[in-house]
C-alpha cells in the first residue's frame, strides 16, 4: 500500500502554511517529518484524517484519488496532541473498544501492572500519552498518523515504542512527526523536513544542516 499526499495548500489569510506539500509513505517503511515549530507539521496530519480541510489538497492510495475525508474509512489511526480518550470509561473497556488487549499491554509496559481497574484521571500526562500512543499504534489499522508520540514520555518507553513501531510498520503505514528530531532519525525509512512552506526529501542526515534545521548531528 502506498500513501501520497500531494499539492496540499493551506494558508490562513495571506499567510501560507503549507503549499505545495508532497509526501509520499509505503508500507513496510516509517515515513518521519520533521520542522520547526509552526512549519505545519501537525497541520498536515490533521488534512490527511480529515479534521482540517485546506484550499487544496489531493490524496491518493494506491494511486487512487480519496475524495472523502480518511477517518470515514476506518482503515486510520491518528494520535493528536490533545487527549482523546474519555475520562469516564475504565481503561479495560477502551482496549476493548480498540480490539487490543489490556494484559498484552500490561505485559510490554510492566509499570501499569499496579493498576487493577484504572480509568483515564488515574493516570499522569506521560502515562496518558503512553496509553493513547499503544492504542492508536497497536489497534486494527492500515495507515496511523503519529503527531508527538515521544513527548513526555520517558527514554525507557522511548525505546519500546521504537521496537513496537518496527513491528508494526511490516503490516500498516507509519507517518511520525516529532520535535524530538533524533528520535525520528532513529526510527524513519524515509524523511522529509518542512521548510519555507514546502517539503524536501531528506536522503541524508547531513542535509538537515545544510537547510538549517540542525547545527550538528548529535
Amino acid at each position: 500500500m502506498v500513501l501520497e499526499i500531494d499539492n496540499i495548500e493551506l494558508s490562513y489569510g495571506d499567510k501560507f502554511i503549507l503549499n505545495g506539500i508532497y509526501i509520499k509513505a509505503e508500507k513496510g517503511k516509517v515515513t518521519g517529518i520533521l520542522g520547526r515549530n509552526g512549519s505545519g507539521k501537525s497541520s498536515l496530519l490533521k488534512i490527511v484524517f480529515g479534521h482540517l480541510k485546506p484550499q487544496n489538497k489531493l490524496v491518493r492510495i494506491n494511486g487512487k484519488h480519496q475524495s472523502k475525508p480518511l477517518y470515514l474509512s476506518k482503515k486510520v489511526k491518528y494520535l493528536s496532541q490533545v487527549d482523546t480518550i474519555p475520562k469516564d470509561i475504565p481503561l479495560k473497556r477502551v482496549f476493548t473498544l480498540f480490539d487490543l488487549s489490556w494484559k498484552d499491554f500490561v505485559r510490554t509496559f510492566e509499570t501499569f501492572q499496579k493498576y487493577q481497574n484504572p480509568q483515564i484521571y488515574d493516570l499522569s500526562g506521560g502515562e496518558k500519552r503512553i496509553i493513547e500512543t499503544y492504542l492508536m499504534l497497536m489497534s486494527p489499522g492500515e495507515i496511523v498518523l503519529l503527531d508527538e508520540p515521544f513527548s513526555n514520555i520517558t527514554p525507557l518507553y522511548v525505546e519500546l515504542f521504537t521496537k513496537l513501531i518496527q513491528k508494526e510498520k511490516e503490516n500498516k503505514i507509519i507517518l511520525i512527526t516529532d520535535h524530538m528530531y533524533h528520535h525520528i532519525l532513529d526510527v524513519s525509512d524515509d524523511l522529509y523536513l518542512f521548510k519555507n512552506n514546502t517539503s524536501i526529501l531528506i536522503k541524508d542526515p547531513n542535509q538537515l544542516i545544510d537547510y538549517g534545521y540542525l547545527s550538528h548531528l548529535q
